[in-house]
């Protein structure tokens, strides 16, 4: 049986993780020390296409309102919900909604003048079969905003939380094999495929498993 003060040494070694650190503190203070934007794009993203100005934040998924929470739900399900019933996990919104709604995500908003919402990413640092990464949940833009930069931005700044979260080293994502506009645009920011991500086998009964999708990283530089 542990004793009062094995306990209490537990308890201090949990406190002490640096993803938990990071994790618990409120979104100004991981602004601040993690994602540690720098101007223009912070927090106004200019469209070098149009210039048109876009208000871009940073908010933990508690925090999320609902009118946020669902405009980003409805822009997944634009964007992706063809891949998801394509795939063998299928389309599940309430599954998908429990997901977006998980206590250690925090979003990044881009809306338009008029507080529309027209894209976010979200991300969450945390462990990956043992591995400390940042693994992006989403990234969905607006047609209009594809191929204008705002992909490459927003997928910056996971890599800036990455390279000021020690010891994280990379940032993780999962991408599914039919979406070769997505998979193409992973490459070019640098992404590879990981060694976790899994690989066809073959199953009892002579039946094979064929994954739907890669799971892909990119090493960051320390800051």
């Amino acid at each position: 049986m542990e004793t009062l003060k094995q306990k209490v040494k537990k308890r201090r070694r949990a406190t002490t993780n640096p993803i938990e650190r990071a994790n618990r503190k409120d979104d100004d203070t991981f602004i601040k020390e993690h994602l540690c934007p720098s101007s223009p794009t912070w927090p106004e993203w200019i469209n070098p296409k149009t210039q048109a100005k876009y208000s871009v934040s940073l908010i933990s998924s508690g925090s999320l309102s609902t009118e946020d929470l669902d405009s980003c739900y409805n822009l997944v399900e634009e964007t992706s919900r063809a891949d998801y019933e394509a795939s063998s996990s299928g389309w599940r919104p309430i599954k998908k909604l429990a997901e977006m709604q998980s206590p250690e995500l925090r979003y990044i908003l881009v809306k338009d003048a008029t507080g529309i919402m027209r894209g976010f990413t979200s991300l969450m640092p945390t462990y990956e079969e043992g591995e400390p990464v940042v693994y992006c949940y989403e990234i969905h833009l607006k047609p209009e905003l594809q191929g204008t930069g705002l992909g490459k931005t927003l997928m910056g700044f996971l890599e800036s939380v990455a390279a000021n979260t020690p010891p994280i080293e990379k940032v993780m994502l999962t991408c599914f094999l039919r979406n070769q506009r997505a998979l193409a645009f992973y490459k070019k920011a640098g992404f590879e495929k990981d060694e976790i991500s899994p690989e066809p086998r073959r199953l009892r009964f002579g039946k094979e498993f064929i994954p739907d999708y890669i799971i892909m990283s990119k090493v960051v530089a320390r800051r």
